[in-house]
């Protein structure tokens, strides 16, 4: 059996190619024409690699490395073994995913899995969609009544598109997913198994029964937006539920109804954001934070992870903890129940060596 390349890179750039993409400064010795074909850590680099290092932790992979080249920080260079090439770098990561992200474009969005080419056999198309040139739609998907999708857009198997559902340009629809009632911007990456555009989770409590409560929102998601495997985004109940320009949400993350997500935000895995909760622009969320509905989050504030928001945080701020408050806070209360766990460990030993 082979052993497939499962993303391939590009042809290559010369290291003079790299520090004019990165900015880096190629120290004394090193090659301009050299090529570098891959990227690869420090420990498994070979000579047509380049590599980076920022952590100290990981000097003596420096040491040892085999990389054409590598970026790092002006403290580490005397520590770059003779034969691989220097790239002085003021944040040796951000140089290391610059030239990634040159070398693999292909890894920056999901392409057809079948490796089709307009409309599969197999996709089921309404007569009255509207689809502009160059759309790929893999085999299984249907796209329903009156849906548009903008060039460049791919439409992985199985995924379902409902009527009325703009899709923008250049987007990637991963396999499985389900999108309705839904308004789509451009660059958009949606990946597989996600629902968006469902009934939000609305109800008339009551003794002898619950009453539904119609949700008649949409969801809007801007330009530039990523949704990880697997997440689900409600559709509003009484308005829309709204993803800003440029947010990233990885997988298995719940937005609910009525949710208002700023600019440029970050929700990590197993988030779940109640409905009607506002996050201004630049918010981020740990992994499985939960936020409470009606609940604002004021722009640039960071909540660490499992913890609970129940009240509204100010901008700039980081809390943590269930209920969330302001990280020192938190912290200070955890060092005191600690302490007095403690004391009452020494009093328990104390009594019984008294009985």
């Amino acid at each position: 059996m082979t052993e497939p390349l499962f993303l391939r890179h590009a042809n290559g750039l010369t290291i003079g190619e790299i520090a004019a993409l990165t900015g880096a400064e190629p120290l004394n010795g090193a090659r301009l024409e050299q090529r570098i074909n891959d990227i690869a850590p420090l420990d498994r680099a070979g000579p047509s690699d380049i590599g980076f290092l920022d952590n100290a932790n990981y000097a003596d992979q420096l040491k040892s490395t085999h990389a054409g080249a590598c970026f790092v920080a002006q403290r580490f260079e005397k520590e770059v073994p003779a034969g691989t090439a220097v790239l002085r770098a003021r944040e040796p990561y951000k140089a290391f995913v610059t030239v990634g992200r040159a070398l693999f474009p292909h890894a920056l969005r999901p392409s057809s899995m079948f490796d089709a080419q307009g409309t599969a056999t197999g996709a089921l198309v309404h007569s009255t969609a509207r689809l502009e040139a160059g759309v790929t739609i893999d085999p299984g998907a249907v796209v329903g009544p009156r849906a548009e999708i903008g060039s460049g857009s791919v439409i992985g198997a199985t995924a379902v598109i409902g009527p009325d559902v703009r899709i923008g340009r250049d987007c990637a629809i991963g396999s499985g997913t389900v999108i309705t009632n839904t308004l789509v911007g451009d660059r958009v990456i949606i990946h597989p198994g996600c629902h968006i555009g469902q009934d939000g989770f609305g109800y008339v409590m009551g003794a002898n029964g619950h009453q539904k409560v119609p949700q008649i929102g949409r969801v809007i998601i801007q330009d530039d937006v990523e949704i990880g495997a697997g997440t689900a985004v409600d559709r509003g109940a009484n308005r829309d539920t709204v993803i800003g320009e440029g947010t990233k949400i990885d997988n298995h993350v719940q937005v609910g109804h009525n949710v208002s997500i700023g600019r440029h935000c970050v929700l990590v895995a197993q988030t779940g954001i109640s409905g009607s909760a506002t996050l201004k622009d630049f918010v981020l969320l740990a992994a499985r934070v939960g936020v409470n509905n009606h609940v604002t989050i004021g722009e640039g504030a960071q909540i660490a992870a499992v913890s609970g928001v129940h009240g509204d945080v100010p901008p700039g701020e980081r809390w943590g903890g269930t209920p969330a408050k302001p990280v020192k806070q938190w912290f200070r209360e955890m060092k005191i129940l600690s302490r007095l766990s403690r004391l009452e460990d020494k009093a328990n030993i104390a009594g019984e060596g008294s009985k």
